[in-house]
């Protein structure tokens, strides 16, 4: 096997649990998602993800334990929990790779996506005059 593979196997091996929680308020950043979940455990990273236009949370964070045990009891008791008067959603975080097809995505491979146009996949299609007033 390739050696960069090996490594990045054993990398991946060597990490803790990661946790996906949802529905969080706006105001919640990565100090604040660590501070929650620090009580169940050492947390190794915790991050909200941001929308990168806005620079505004998208409601949703990652949580990274360093132990299994402790991200499995952060799940257990941390999933409907009231944090800001939102209930969190709190899941395993499941690898990209490992995501359903279709899954949030602009469609049949091109931005603007789907069957919008005339059988088209999204994609190099061409526009019609109605299209090419549209400003984006």
């Amino acid at each position: 096997m390739n050696q960069l593979f090996l490594v990045e196997l054993n990398n991946r091996k060597n990490m803790g649990k990661k946790l996906y929680v949802g529905n969080l308020p706006f105001s919640v950043d990565n100090d604040k998602l660590k501070e929650v979940f620090s009580e169940y455990g050492n947390v190794e990273e915790a991050s909200v993800i941001i929308d990168k236009f806005s620079r505004r949370s998208k409601g949703f964070g990652f949580v990274t334990f360093e132990n299994d045990a402790d991200a499995d009891k952060a799940l257990a008791e941390m999933n409907g929990k009231d944090v800001e008067g939102r209930q969190i959603k709190v899941s395993e975080a499941k690898p990209m790779e490992d995501r359903p097809e279709g899954g949030r995505s602009f469609g049949g491979g091109g931005f603007g996506g789907g069957n919008r146009d005339r059988g088209s996949s999204g994609g190099n299609r061409s526009f019609g005059n109605r299209d090419r007033q549209r400003r984006f």
